[in-house]
Parts: C-alpha cells; structure tokens; sequence
C-alpha cells in the first residue's frame, strides 16, 4: 500500500525532515494514481525498476509490493534513515548519490529495466534523456514530470513546445502524454501541474541516431535560423548540397523536422564522410 498525504507528513515530522525546493522535493500521494504508475511499468517478471530520486519511498513500496526487484537512485543523504523505516521488511537497492553521475553500463543492452520515477523536476529531463541515449537496457520509461515537460516530450513537429528533448525521446522510443496530475496530489504541493509520460523503448543507442542528436542539438540552438545556417557551423560539407541530398529543405527550420528527417540528415553525413 503506498503512503497517503497524512503519512509522508508524520514520517518527515519523525526524522525532522523539511522538503527543500531546490530538490525539487514533492511527494506523490495518492495512492491510485501511484497504482497506475506502477500498472504502467508492466510485467516484475520480464524486467527490473529503476527509480529516481524516491523520496518517502512510495512508489518504491508499490514497485516492490508489485514484484519489482528495483534500484533507487537518492541525491538526499537526509532521507537514508526514512526510507529505512519506510521500506521495513523489504530488500532494495539504494543507492545515495547523485543519478545524474550514475554509471549506465549496469543498464547494458543485455539487461532489462523499466523506469519509474516521479522525476526531480530541475534535472529529471536531463536524466531521462541521457539514459535513452546511454542505457539500451532500460526498455521502457513511466515518469512523473512538470506537465510543461511532459507535453514537450511528447509533440511533434510544428507544436508550439517541440523541441530538442521531443526529437531525442522520438529518436528512441514511442512517448504517450498518460494523465495529468493536479498539484493537490503531492506533498508539499507544488506551483504547476505535472503529467506522467509512458516511453517504449523503439531503437538502441547507436552512432547514427546520437549523430542525428547532435544535428539536431546544432539546429535548435538556433532554431530561428534556416538549416542552412543553423547547421554549417557543424557540417564539413556546404549545407545546402547534404541536406538536399538527405531530402530535406534547406530553408526549412528546426521545429518542422521529425526525428526520421534528422535520422536522414545523419545517415547523409555518414555517406559523404
């Protein structure tokens, strides 16, 4: 049973703990939309839980309650003897350091994980796509994440919020807006609304698609440039001749491309290199 509003209160009131805004330290508590991030991860048997930055350990507790062997991820030295409360009687792997310094080679391609996080909201986005850029094993992702996060991972060309963490995560996997989560659900209660993101793993991390990354890193950085511009500084060939050889046109701008067009680019180099 995952912990209800009242009971991550008493528990940070017993260990004299203040959540603290520059963790980005708001705890889930509703224990049905903890349910459905769980349900979400899918089958304990095919794979194991990765967890970033569990907090009270409500989520952890469903993970395990669920059949999850899980690895959690705590930057907050402070919540090393709550969470021993609170996981009593369970076996999991906690792991006090910073997540975005973890090494990935345990999440290999020959390995199965799934993540499940209610994400740090200052450096969840960065952790999130450096692990589906680095971490093959990791098939899946379910995450909890400012709703401004959440509907630019998963846009598409033209949105208004498309950007480069939208063509990364589409670069990977297949990412679905799941619900929406009001502030009063979290504990403290935070200033914006959250929303979780489903990402099924579609392709492994290779060469190609972290070139098409950095092409479109190149693009965005000044998105308001044409490709033609925005992409010279990083093409050993005249832009106009590459991107017209990869079909794409040269006037075209950051945010009209797909991640199979920046694929495309990517591929082009490789030829003419």
């Amino acid at each position: 049973m995952s912990q209800t509003r009242s009971e991550i209160a008493a528990l940070l009131r017993r260990h004299s703990i203040t959540p603290r805004k520059g963790l980005s330290q708001h705890f889930l508590a509703d224990r049905n939309l903890v349910a459905k991030l769980v349900d979400l991860a899918g089958d304990p048997i095919k794979s194991r839980a990765l967890e970033i930055g569990p907090g009270t350990g409500t989520i952890t507790r469903a993970l395990l309650q669920a059949g999850f062997a899980v690895k959690a991820y705590e930057k907050d030295e402070r919540l090393r003897p709550l969470l021993k409360e609170a996981l009593t009687g369970y076996e999991v792997d906690l792991c006090f350091e910073d997540a975005a310094r973890m090494d990935t080679k345990e999440f290999g391609a020959d390995s199965a994980w799934v993540l499940v996080s209610n994400l740090p909201f200052q450096v969840g986005t960065s952790i999130l796509l450096d692990l589906l850029a680095e971490a093959a094993g990791i098939r899946r992702c379910v995450v909890v994440a400012q709703r401004e996060v959440a509907e630019r991972l998963t846009a598409g060309p033209g949105s208004k919020v498309y950007g480069l963490p939208s063509v990364i995560a589409a670069l990977y996997g297949q990412a679905r807006l799941e619900f929406r989560l009001p502030p009063q659900v979290f504990y403290p209660v935070p200033n914006v609304d959250s929303a979780a993101v489903s990402i099924e793993r579609v392709a492994p991390p290779e060469p190609l698609r972290r070139l098409a990354a950095q092409i479109a890193g190149a693009a965005f950085r000044q998105r308001r440039k044409m490709l033609r511009s925005s992409l010279r500084p990083i093409l050993l060939f005249p832009p106009e001749r590459l991107l017209s050889q990869a079909g794409v046109d040269p006037t075209r701008r950051a945010e009209d491309l797909g991640a199979e067009d920046y694929l495309a680019i990517a591929a082009t180099v490789q030829e003419v290199a």
